[in-house]
């Protein structure tokens, strides 16, 4: 035995492999032809091109055999008719012959009332989901600065805007979405200390919540209301809370036993009620909120005066500057909510996008009511979307694991080398997929949809009077 030479020893226990393999691996033995065309315009470059593909093949131990004089044969044989002229066979087992068969990518086209998303980075295939068919229809809009974000939001308003007669509302702090929303004869309503325009923070329906008493949640709103107005490092104590929830509850009880808009509260209303309460803490809650009631910020302090019925409503905040903005993005989410109830009633859903979300993250307790505002909105047809660029301050929220946990949707764009390794990490993303949204161009990135996860690319036709409305890149705008 000893002197059986080396190449029948290897070939003897490559055929033992082989033989187990067949029995105890549920694999089974193909014959596999394997073509490779070459073409080039010159007979010089096609020899050079023959050369190089043989020198690839042989740093991986492979040979490549040229087809002399059954050039004709080996062409017929790899064009798309379903016949083999070439007469060389190789036995392969089964693992071995997949590796050849080309179907591999996964793809998103579903039926019915689907948004558009972009094209398959890799087979050009149009990506069409309906996020209602999710389990959970919550999404996420993740990218650095001109990443493309707002874009893809935009596109998806619009997307459901003309195919589907749902309602959709945008909280915008940067005035990025007025002119869309004005083609689209949506409605823009400026809040700032100097607009005529009017949103009230106690605004109440009867369907507001689930329960049999609506109070409950409007006054977690309120309360989160107040820890922002309030502040400080502790924000509301127990007894704070206890003296918010009486006095509204006090200021809620004649509208609620006489339903009429004439008789709604206002924050003044909530303000005299505070000041009739006898702890310490409601005088100095109610001095808080003086500068919002009868102070230089007293915008929110009115009863609405805008319609709030249009399909397509954008709330500009843009110009409430930087103490009022988290007050405004909280007050646009229970006005959202209070919509959402009343679409609930007629069996329509409610789109709602957030730009700038990670600013609602930053206290406790607005961090709180929006986990929760995120959690109800499935229930009642709403379907929220976040968009932000700050992953990190998204992460850093106590409250954002609920938020990754209640949303089977992400449209991840272009990321930071920090971000990208903490979302590799919560979304459990391979290297090779995190290729996609490193130094991607913009309108490029992976679209998360259930338990698919696909490279996609966006390249909007840029000569479009839709594209006009839509971007935001300053040398275009003007262009505009």
């Amino acid at each position: 035995m000893d002197i059986i030479p080396s190449d029948l020893a290897t070939f003897g226990s490559e055929a033992k492999n082989l033989l187990q393999d067949l029995q105890s691996r549920n694999e089974r033995m193909f014959l596999l032809t394997f073509l490779v065309v070459n073409m080039a315009d010159t007979k010089r470059k096609l020899e050079n091109d023959i050369f190089a593909a043989a020198g690839i093949a042989q740093k991986y131990n492979c040979a490549l055999t040229r087809l002399d004089y059954q050039q004709e044969a080996g062409l017929m044989s790899s064009v798309p008719i379903g016949e083999n002229l070439i007469p060389i066979q190789r036995g392969l087992t089964t693992s071995s012959t997949a590796i050849f068969i080309p179907f591999i990518t996964q793809e998103l086209f579903q039926r019915g009332a689907s948004l558009y998303y972009g094209l398959n980075a890799l087979s050009n295939n149009m990506i069409l989901c309906d996020r209602k068919q999710l389990k959970n229809p919550n999404g996420l809009i993740l990218g650095t600065p001109g990443s493309g974000k707002s874009f893809a939001a935009k596109r998806e308003m619009t997307n459901a805007f003309l195919i589907t007669d749902d309602d959709i509302i945008i909280c915008d702090p940067e005035a990025e979405y007025y002119p869309l929303v004005q083609r689209l004869q949506g409605q823009v309503i400026r809040l700032s200390p100097t607009s005529p325009h009017y949103v009230n923070p106690m605004d109440i329906n009867l369907n507001y919540s689930e329960d049999d008493n609506p109070l409950a949640l409007k006054s977690d709103f309120i309360l989160s209301l107040c820890e922002l107005i309030v502040g400080g490092k502790e924000g509301l104590q127990p007894v704070d809370k206890t003296v918010i929830d009486r006095a509204v509850r006090n200021v809620y009880r004649p509208f609620l036993a006489a339903p009429d808009p004439a008789k709604m509260p206002i924050l003044g209303d909530l303000y005299d009620e505070l000041l009739k309460q006898p702890e310490p803490e409601a005088a100095r809650i109610a001095a808080a909120l003086e500068l919002y009631v009868s102070g230089s910020l007293n915008v929110f302090n009115h009863r609405t005066n805008v319609e709030l019925n249009n399909r397509l409503v954008c709330f500009d905040i843009k110009q409430l500057g930087k103490q009022l903005k988290k007050l405004g993005m909280l007050i646009v989410q229970d006005q959202v909510w209070n919509r959402v109830t009343v679409n609930r009633a007629a069996k329509k859903s409610t789109r709602y996008f957030m730009d700038e979300f990670h600013l609602l993250l930053k206290d406790e307790q607005t961090a709180a009511y929006s986990v929760e505002i995120w959690k109800r909105f499935r229930k009642w047809g709403g379907i929220p979307t976040a968009i932000t660029q700050n992953v990190k301050d998204l992460l850093a929220s106590r409250e954002v694991e609920n938020i990754f946990e209640n949303s089977d949707f992400v449209l991840m764009l272009n990321q930071a080398a920090g971000d990208r390794a903490i979302l590799a990490k919560q979304l459990n993303i391979s290297p090779q997929q995190m290729s996609y949204v490193t130094h991607s161009e913009a309108g490029e990135g992976l679209l998360f949809y259930g338990n698919v996860i696909l490279p996609f690319v966006d390249r909007f036709p840029k000569d479009t009077e839709l594209y006009r409305v839509m971007t935001t890149k300053p040398e275009e705008v003007g262009g505009a």
